[in-house]
């Protein structure tokens, strides 16, 4: 799995420092060498944690009793919606009716399956919280079945039906609340078929996904990897989970036979992951084609109404500014004393991490000094979420592994941690919480059909959040060796969240429009093509090797094409808004503009929360224009990318 932002850089030894003004010296050890290594900490059962750690679900159900009788209730009201069907044209007070009562429906049913899931999650190993899982995602599928009248009903409307019917007085006046959910349904018109291709199409979908089920297949089940001598001496098989961890090792000779080990076994399926990916292509060309996309795409910006220019900012200013990551690249050559950089150099760390545990009660501390910029408003939500137990904190025995941050429209948002006292479940608090308070403002705002966010929206405020608190780690750290850390995470997120991603985005342009041009996508043309854009991307200071040309063969988001990109444009967003946030809180005003905001006489901040609480109402990419970040213009993106440029001169020497 791809790992980007932050997130996506920590190890399994991270630690943490404390986010205070004190000498954080004294936390830095040799790898390893953590404080209490050697302890064998035993993993509580649930009933041991106290209660005040962990998440308040109650707040739904009182008990099981009560979601058991909300369960029985709602399956009744989801069977009568059927009634309806047939009868959306009928009058504008029979399809506000539907309206109103099949939102009621969903909120009951998203408080269902939050509560349904999230029990099961606390621990896997009890079977009655799984069974209320699978019975919730039972009722919502009836759900979808029951209702799909729906849509096409309302695209069959003849033209103008609906404008009257939310003109029709006080019933029309209600409806329009819906105007722009009914215009985005219209929005997909052209491209909706007829009943029988429709029909067709629906049947094609199993057949539609089998190159992305059989690459899960081959590349979770049957490619076995071998085995190498770790740092210990001791043999380790390897795996796409141990990968990372090893890649991180000093020992330059354990990350090249992970490396090698890794990439050398996708080289002895090149042409089975070749044929399934040329598959996945064509399936992509086929299904954009026959709902009369002028390409794949076209197709894929469709729902998000996003231009391509946007998807061409993205590639085409990661490659203007291309010698900033080559700058990049020498500088680790030099710190890692190589004559020449190999790919399997690029995760090895360049500092010595600090290493001390941080309660979590000073953890709360921390993310909420960072955040403080956002302001008293967002400050007092935060203490609310780490008040009021949204956050199930702590390992217990069979909880759900991970972090996510989850809810629905009837609920609270709520944060599933698994809390070590690393950085990076620090960094995991901050980024968990922006999805969190994201929702809250949204939900709060907005009616129940704007209330969720899109997924090009999704990754905003989450990275906004690391972003403060990287940067108020840097403001507090006081020597040599933290600014070096720090500064090495920062360009490390920046390269693989902006640069790789963006990489993958041209990687993915590239062989749809050769295969749209009826060419061949061979593994050696894809091999070919990914040694050309790793050298292009990362510059001469790294040497393109065999191995590394068959990384594409890994890249499981391949078979959902053209999403990697929605990682560079909200990491992107994220800086914008931070930075513009900060410089308005240190200059004690009013900052101006990210770089294309279309303008207002708002605050950094003001303009922020405005974005946190627009939920789905309007088109993304409107959205964070409102709020100043126009990612139809290349200014954004240089912007970050020349932020980037900055950071590497405070870069204190080799």
């Amino acid at each position: 799995m791809e790992c980007v932002g932050i997130m996506g850089l920590f190890g399994s030894k991270d630690s943490f420092f404390r986010g205070s003004s004190r000498d954080f010296s004294a936390a830095f050890r040799a790898d390893g060498e953590a404080p209490g290594a050697g302890k064998v900490h035993k993993i509580p059962e649930r009933s041991e944690i106290e209660e005040k750690y962990k998440w308040n679900l109650e707040d739904i159900y009182p008990s099981l009793d009560a979601w058991e009788a909300a369960f029985a209730g709602l399956s009744s009201r989801i069977d009568a919606l059927g009634a309806f069907g047939g009868r959306m044209g009928e009058s504008a007070e029979t399809l506000l009716a539907f309206m109103r009562e099949d939102e009621a429906v969903e909120k009951e049913l998203g408080r269902l399956c939050v509560y349904a899931n999230m029990k099961s999650h606390e621990d896997l190993r009890v079977t009655r919280h799984q069974e209320l899982a699978d019975r919730a995602e039972n009722l919502a599928m009836r759900h979808s079945a029951v209702t799909a009248f729906f849509q096409p009903e309302i695209l069959a409307l003849p033209e103008g039906k609906l404008e009257a019917f939310m003109a029709a007085g006080e019933y029309g006046k209600e409806l329009r609340v819906y105007d722009f959910y009914f215009s985005e349904l219209l929005r997909e018109k052209e491209h909706v078929l007829s009943r029988a291709e429709e029909e067709l199409l629906a049947r094609t979908r199993e057949i539609g996904s089998v190159a992305q089920n059989a690459f899960t297949m081959l590349t979770d089940a049957d490619m076995k990897f071998p085995a190498i001598e770790d740092e210990n001496g001791e043999e380790v098989e390897l795996t796409e989970e141990r990968w990372y961890k090893l890649s991180r090792s000093r020992n330059r000779n354990v990350r090249r036979a992970a490396f090698e080990g890794i990439h050398q076994t996708y080289g002895r399926y090149r042409n089975a992951l070749g044929t399934l990916y040329a598959g996945s292509v064509k399936g992509d060309i086929f299904y954009s084609g026959a709902r009369r996309y002028a390409n794949s795409l076209e197709s894929a910006l469709f729902a998000d109404n996003v231009p391509e220019a946007v998807y061409d900012n993205v590639v085409r200013t990661a490659n203007e500014h291309a010698p900033l990551l080559h700058e990049y690249m020498d500088l680790r050559r030099r710190i890692l004393g190589l004559d020449e950089l190999r790919f399997y150099d690029l995760n090895v760390p360049l500092s010595d991490e600090p290493v001390t545990d941080v309660p979590y009660e000073e953890a709360l501390d921390i993310v909420a000094e960072a955040l403080r910029p956002l302001g008293p408003e967002y400050a007092a939500d935060l203490k609310r979420g780490f008040s009021e137990r949204w956050i199930d904190v702590y390992e217990n025995q069979g909880k759900r592994k991970g972090a996510y941050s989850w809810g629905s429209y009837g609920t609270r948002p709520y944060v599933l941690l698994n809390y070590n006292g690393t950085l990076r479940d620090v960094f995991t608090i901050a980024h968990e919480m922006g999805h969190s308070l994201h929702s809250w403002y949204s939900h709060a705002a907005q009616p129940q059909v704007y209330a969720d966010y899109t997924i090009l929206l999704a990754e905003v405020a989450s990275t906004t959040n690391e972003v403060l608190l990287l940067e108020y780690l840097l403001r507090k750290s006081t020597t040599e060796a933290e600014k070096k850390w720090l500064l090495t995470y920062c360009f490390d997120m920046v390269r693989t969240t902006f640069y790789r991603q963006a990489m993958f985005a041209e990687y993915e342009r590239t062989t749809h429009r050769r295969a749209e041009d009826g060419e061949a996508l061979t593994p050696a043309f894809l091999s070919e093509l990914w040694g050309e854009l790793c050298a292009k991307y990362y510059g001469p200071a790294v040497t393109v090797c065999d191995s590394i040309r068959m990384e594409w063969a890994r890249i499981p988001h391949f078979y959902s094409a053209f999403y990697v990109y929605k990682y560079v444009t909200g990491f992107t967003a994220a800086g914008a808004f931070a930075s513009a946030i900060l410089d308005e809180n240190s200059a004690g005003r009013e900052a101006a503009s990210p770089s294309g905001a279309s303008g207002s006489g708002a605050s950094a901040r003001e303009r922020y929360l405005t974005f946190l609480k627009s939920g789905a109402s309007g088109f993304s990419l409107n959205i964070l224009q409102k709020a100043g970040v126009d990612l139809k213009s290349p200014a954004p993106f240089e912007k970050t990318l020349a932020a980037f440029g900055e950071k590497l001169k405070e870069f204190p020497g080799p």
